[in-house]
């Protein structure tokens, strides 16, 4: 029988801990053509086998008429850069019967997919930084503004406030009944009664995109270029960082039929498509 020092069994043990903590990675499949301008989000139309990407083309908060809408292909090819132009730094992305909501700094636009038409912007009072969109089953949109610190609730085109006094908040996600926020490294869920729950922390601040895996579990992107794999217990792995090579992991989108996570490299201007092992 071998026997082994002290030593040998302490590296044994790491070993195998850190293989049992580390049950998910990511695995490269394309990347896009570098003529995006700054796509911030991506959002994946199941339906029609596309994706959307809101390109900023300027400042974050620029309110300048330049940003657009682009489409891309399940297979990398972009489409078409600018599909629907004259938007404000857009961001996150929710689709309801054939409309696309599109978060625009202080209004969320409303697309028609079909027809490839801007078809009202819905304003927010006072908003000056409408990050995330997420739709329920009900067709009723919840927007976040990241610098306001506050969460709107949009239903029959009529914005109200639904959370305030919070930290940062960005990634939001409707999903089987419940209401998720990513702030500022934190991630909550909503309860009933507005109170909130921690379901984990400890996040780089610029939590930005949470998408569910399966049951309880989801991926949660940050901004500077972290991505991780959040457990039903909380607990997390880090499933890619690539910020030493300055290339930010901005607000993801995820196929659960094909495991395929769609990132956007924001000032690296392209999408890149990761198979979740």
């Amino acid at each position: 029988m071998k026997k082994y020092s002290v030593l040998q069994l302490i590296v044994l043990l790491f070993i195998v801990a850190q293989a049992q903590s580390q049950q998910h990675q990511l695995v490269k499949k394309w990347q896009t053509d570098t003529i995006l301008k700054v796509p911030e989000s991506v959002y994946l139309d199941a339906a029609n086998k596309v994706l959307y990407v809101a390109n900023i083309d300027g400042t974050p908060d620029g309110k300048d008429g330049k940003g657009s809408v682009g489409k891309v292909g399940l297979d990398g090819k972009i489409i078409k850069v600018d599909w629907v132009s004259g938007l404000n730094a857009p961001k996150g992305m929710g689709l309801y019967q054939d409309k696309l909501y599109v978060a625009d700094l202080d209004a969320v636009v409303v697309i028609d997919i079909k027809t490839e038409k801007l078809l009202k912007r819905i304003p927010v009072e006072g908003a000056v930084f409408l990050n995330d969109i997420t739709v329920d089953k009900n067709g009723i949109v919840y927007v976040s503004d990241s610098r306001n610190k506050k969460v709107h609730r949009i239903e029959n085109e009529k914005a109200t406030l639904l959370l305030e006094n919070l930290q940062g908040p960005n990634g939001l996600l409707s999903h089987d009944d419940n209401f998720y926020i990513l702030d500022n490294g934190v991630m909550l869920r909503m309860e009933k009664d507005k109170q909130l729950t921690k379901i984990t922390e400890g996040m780089e601040g610029g939590t930005d995109g949470i998408e569910n895996v399966q049951g309880k579990e989801f991926i949660v992107s940050c901004w500077a270029g972290v991505i991780y794999y959040v457990k039903a217990d909380g607990s997390k792995e880090k499933l890619l960082d690539t910020r030493d090579q300055k290339i930010n992991s901005a607000d993801i989108a995820y196929d659960a039929q094909s495991r395929i996570l769609y990132v956007p490299t924001f000032y690296k201007n392209s999408i890149v498509a990761y198979e979740l092992k």
